[in-house]
Parts: C-alpha cells; structure tokens; sequence
C-alpha cells in the first residue's frame, strides 16, 4: 500500500477524536501524513470523547477502546464510536426517526457485539443513522437483556462527513471488562 502524497488534501477530522481517521493509512512510513492530516484544522487535536482508535491494529480494520460509567453508558459511548468511524460530523445526525433495540444475551461482551452490529444493520439496510437516547440493561438469571432506543435520519452525503463504510463488528480481540472506575470495552470494526 502506498502512502498518499503529504502534500496533498489533508483528511477533514473531527478536532473531537485524539488520533486522525486511520482507516487511510496506518504504517510508520505514512505517519508524516496523519500527523498533517490530524493537525491541519485545529493546529491540536484533544480527545473529548470516552473512546480513541488504536492505530496498531490491523489494515482493514479500525479498531477503538470505548469506556462508561456504567453499561449503558458503555453501550452508548461504543455506539457513537462505531457510527463515528462511518460520519466524521455526529452532532449532523438529528433525530428524524427513532428505533428501538431490545436483544438479550447470556454474556455481557456479546451482548454489546450484538447491539454495535444492529447499527450497522440500520446503516446497510435502511442508510440509516443512528444514536442512542437510552439503554437499559438488567441481568436475570444469569442472563442480560437490553432495551434501547435510538434516533437518527437518513444518510445525506451532503451533511454527514462520510469516512468508511463499516461492514462488521469481529469477534477479534473482543471484550468488555470492568475496572476499578467502571466498563472498557476493546472493539475491531471490519471496513
């Protein structure tokens, strides 16, 4: 793969996101690149959101680590990252139209899994957008269920800042864990 001419277009970045997109490029020899890319709207890009992208993994694959307080907030803090990797610009998405989620799971990481890949099925079938208003998640019986509801619009090329298209979630390096201070969650996107 070949690196882009640094001299060209930067890539447009959310100054939100601490690292720039990397669905573009992600070895050394580009870093000149992304680090032009990254600054080249803000002169300093600072993470503001409860998850980053780590660049080391993967080629076709954009992989991020998501925290929350909580599960829902968990929940709802991996679903913007997913939906961040497809649309630069979150807050273009408004609320036109509203689904509702519900999935239950005996295990916590999968039932996460299930609820990332509900999104890029409304984004594939419907080219909906979407982000979460509410989660709610309760265990019974050793198993969780969730229930959540989202709103969004239709994808507009014109007012959402396209980036990849995300095909699946992979259960490569999957997991949600809980911490001292709450849930992370280690999420791989296939793009």
């Amino acid at each position: 793969m070949a690196c882009p001419d640094p001299s060209g277009p930067a890539l447009p970045l959310s100054p939100r996101v601490r690292s720039p997109f990397v669905g573009r490029a992600r070895h050394a020899a580009c870093s000149p690149w992304r680090v032009r890319a990254a600054t080249h709207h803000s002169g300093l890009v600072i993470l503001l959101m409860p998850y980053h992208y780590l660049e080391e993994i993967g080629t076709a694959d954009i992989a991020f680590e998501a925290t929350g307080r909580d599960l829902p907030e968990l929940f709802r803090d991996a679903a913007d990252a997913t939906m961040n990797v497809m649309i630069d610009n979150l807050d273009a998405i408004e609320p036109r139209e509203t689904r509702h989620i519900e999935l239950a799971n005996d295990k916590i990481d999968m039932l996460l899994f299930e609820f990332l890949q509900e999104f890029i099925y409304f984004k594939d079938a419907e080219r909906l957008l979407l982000r979460v208003r509410d989660v709610r998640i309760e265990e019974r019986d050793g198993k969780h269920f969730l229930k959540a509801e989202a709103a969004g619009e239709a994808l507009d090329s014109v007012r959402h800042h396209q980036r990849a298209d995300v095909k699946a979630v992979t259960l490569h390096d999957f997991s949600v864990e809980k911490q001292d201070e709450g849930w992370n969650a280690r999420v791989l996107l296939d793009i």
